[in-house]
């Protein structure tokens, strides 16, 4: 058997590399993230074939010292903490150490900085550790080249020059997110890709998520005692087919968390098509102490010291801000307008301890205190008009003499809109097309509303609020006695108070068995045994579960589909109109249960350019 003996740490430090540098990109990220700890204002890049050949980032932050910067290239050296509290309490995106001693160790790195107060800048070589006198004005500029070059085996499993450069531009889009105060250039091959000035953080996310996310986005601003949230989830319109437009970051770090990311999604249950995924730029901030950063080497996962009040914290703020439908808004005002959790469901931000606070802070006031449109009207006035409208286009009875007053012959205008139209976004009907579709009239325009779609929304709503109080409880005559495993146990012990206001009754049957005696009156012919045990999976996995909601959700939704209007039922101007106003008051009425669109405007200015007037 081979003797025990200590590696080189030339060897050391490539192993480590395996776990932090992966790619360029990985490269790109460690950089860029020290940049940023350097408190730099302007930050350039420049890449050579994807980053394989090159990797070029010079800042304008503190700099090193000369007699740090041999230290800089060393394992576990950093200047970011010193103590376990500090590692407890980690404010800054790197603190590991070891970025730099890895990159060096399979790539020819130069590190060329200047200190505030130095008569000049040094450059030190990561091969030779041969330090030089350089002329730099001001922070750090580190160069990375031919990565790889003395592990080819690790080479060969790179990807091509357009696969690496665009990880490349995703890591520089999330910095930038991240970063709005910070100006920003991107160049590969000698092409400026990206050059973002300072500014404020809705003009950095429409410049890398398009301008088209935000018109079809929610503002989500949401505060609690020591959580805040911030920054923009897109409507269902906006879905995509895969996750590529998803990012979240927690205390300015950009994470891939299930518990956030399950979050979200829940909070898109009702609104979004099973087979799409929402887009969303959303920042939560907290005190560091809550969360720990320091579970994976690439930085890129994070715990929750309470995960299940993040995890509803989140969901609350999102589904909020999701809640108001399009249907109920003032028809001037912009989609992606400020929505926020209300003022007395939460308190005032005491403090922040994280070094970089958000750059989503607390609305403005007025939003806080603005009351919710409800898009009331004076129904009887609507109705009379139309009414005066359809009798006047009526023809003549048959028996009536020559002498009968007959209809006009020109053309009959359509009726005003009654007074205080501003306050009815989808305007007030006009007509039913084929028994399935509604057409409104409002300032803008024409509305569509498929009436089955949308008064299936309306009805599951209804349901909803009159369920969302104390469940009623369905006893069983014989206890369901199911076998579960030592995991479920432990989860039926810890998690029994939540179980029991759901409407579950449960209580030790056995070494590995549990029996229920109660369960929600709602799912009472429901499987109980496969019921129960996805909601232990749930609550072990996630600290608030919503397998007993969804399921009720999805009874009250076919009730809902089947308690709605079916298509070829012929409404009445009064009842298309009273839908109408229903809709409005509605949450979630921009789609129905499915996902689906339930209405759609088309303005003046689209029917001009379709029949190409004025032109």
């Amino acid at each position: 058997m081979p003797s025990i003996h200590r590696l080189s740490d030339l060897l050391v430090n490539q192993i480590a590399a395996g776990e932090v540098v992966d790619r360029p990109a990985s490269v790109l990220k460690e950089v860029l993230e020290n940049a940023v700890d350097a408190g730099s204002r302007a930050i350039e890049v420049q890449l050579e074939q994807g980053g394989v050949r090159r990797i070029r980032v010079s800042d304008d932050g503190c700099g090193i010292q000369q007699d740090e910067l041999a230290l800089a290239l060393e394992r576990h050296a950093t200047s970011k903490i010193a103590s376990l509290d500090d590692l407890e309490r980690v404010g800054t995106m790197g603190f590991r150490g070891e970025a730099l001693a890895a990159i060096s160790a399979v790539a020819r790195t130069t590190i060329t900085s200047r200190a505030e107060g130095a008569g000049h800048a040094w450059r030190i070589d990561g091969d030779s550790g041969e330090l030089t006198p350089a002329a730099l004005n001001q922070g750090t500029v580190v160069e990375v080249a031919d990565l790889y070059y003395n592990t080819p085996a690790r080479r060969k499993f790179l990807k091509s020059e357009g696969t690496e450069y665009a990880h490349c531009d995703e890591m520089f889009r999330r910095v930038a997110l991240a970063r709005p105060d910070v100006g920003l250039q991107l160049s590969h091959n000698g092409r400026v890709v990206h050059r973002l000035p300072p500014g404020e953080p809705i003009r950095r996310v429409g410049t890398l998520m398009g301008d088209d996310f935000l018109e079809h986005a929610r503002e989500v601003r949401a505060e609690g005692s020591i959580l805040s949230l911030g920054g923009f989830a897109s409507l269902p319109a906006y879905s995509r087919s895969s996750r590529d437009a998803q990012y979240f970051f927690v205390n300015g770090r950009y994470v891939r968390d299930k518990l956030l990311t399950h979050a979200v999604r829940q909070a898109y249950t009702d609104i979004l098509h099973g087979s799409r995924h929402p887009a969303y730029v959303l920042f939560l901030e907290l005190d560091p102490a809550g969360v720990d950063v320091n579970v994976h080497p690439a930085k890129i996962e994070v715990r929750f010291r309470d995960s299940r009040a993040v995890h509803q914290f989140v969901f609350h703020a999102v589904s909020r801000a999701l809640a108001e439908s399009g249907a109920g808004r003032a028809l001037d005002e912009p989609l992606y307008a400020e929505t926020s959790v209300p003022a007395q469901s939460v308190q005032p931000a005491a403090h922040s301890t994280a070094q970089t606070p958000s750059p989503y802070g607390r609305p403005p006031e007025s939003a806080w205190n603005r009351p919710p449109v409800q898009g009331q009207l004076a129904m009887d006035s609507a109705s009379r008009a139309y009414f005066d409208f359809a009798a006047s286009a009526r023809p003549a009875p048959a028996g009536a003499g020559a002498d009968a007053p007959r209809p006009s012959s020109a053309p009959v205008a359509p009726p005003p809109l009654p007074s205080g139209d501003n306050g009815a976004p989808l305007g007030y009907a006009l007509a039913q097309l084929h028994g399935v579709y509604i057409l409104a009239q409002n300032a803008n325009g024409l509305i569509l509303v498929d009436m089955h779609a949308a008064h299936e929304r309306i009805l599951y709503e209804k349901l909803k609020t009159v369920l969302d109080g104390t469940p009623a409880v369905q006893r069983l005559l014989i206890p369901a006695v199911f076998s579960v495993s030592a995991k479920d146990m432990a989860a039926a012990d810890e998690c029994a108070d939540v179980l029991s206001r759901m409407g579950f009754e449960i209580a030790p049957a056995g070494p590995q068995e549990l029996a229920v005696r109660s369960v929600p009156a709602l799912l009472a012919n429901a499987p109980v045994a496969e019921l129960l045990r996805k909601l232990l999976e749930e609550l072990r996995e996630f600290p608030a579960s919503d397998v007993v909601t969804a399921r009720r959700n999805e009874l009250l939704a076919t009730m809902a589909c089947h308690g709605a209007v079916r298509a070829n039922r012929h409404l009445t101007l009064p009842e298309m109109n009273a839908l109408l106003r229903d809709m409005e008051a509605t949450e979630r009425a921009d789609q129905c249960n499915h996902g689906r669109p339930t209405w759609t405007q088309l303005t003046m200015s689209d029917l001009d350019r379709f029949f190409m007037r004025g032109q």
